[in-house]
């Protein structure tokens, strides 16, 4: 069976990511380091792991398996996760591939050097309706793939 794992302090999807798990009969996991509430479904798990930067990647890194799914933004835990045969996927729908990992990882180290020295300032863009759409459509097609795949 395909889990989903869900970096949950910050995911703007937690609803949408539940409602396609629950169309397919998946378990999802909404890993957290507290302020989640707890769901009624009883496919859905919330977990809640000691306060710190890195504990709920440290978790879901830990227990996620190959052809599961993670949502997340976090391009490090993607990497762990990818690193585990596992899928990893954006709140915005754009997937984490193995062959561009790296290249984001470096970008990542890139931009954080920028902001340091003060070049770069301001986030990303907000998330809006069309990530949401594309995000609904792109996890239905990596479900689809994870199943395949078990």
């Amino acid at each position: 069976m395909v889990d989903i794992y869900v970096d949950a302090d910050a995911c703007p999807v937690k609803e949408e990511t539940i409602r396609v798990a629950a169309r397919h009969g998946l378990k999802t996991y909404l890993v957290s380091d507290g302020g989640i509430r707890p769901n009624q479904n009883p496919l859905v798990e919330l977990v809640i792991v000691a306060q710190g930067a890195d504990a709920a990647d440290d978790w879901i890194a830990d227990n996620i398996q190959k052809a599961d799914i993670c949502v997340t933004n976090d391009i490090v835990l993607a990497a762990r996760c990818l690193d585990r045969g596992a899928l990893a996927i954006k709140p915005n729908g754009e997937p984490f591939t193995e062959n561009a990992i790296g290249m984001a990882l470096a970008n990542r180290e890139l931009m954080r050097g920028l902001r340091e020295s003060g070049e770069i300032t301001g986030g990303p863009k907000p998330f809006g309706k069309s990530d949401r759409s594309e995000f609904l459509n792109r996890l239905e097609t990596t479900v689809q793939v994870a199943m395949r795949q078990r």
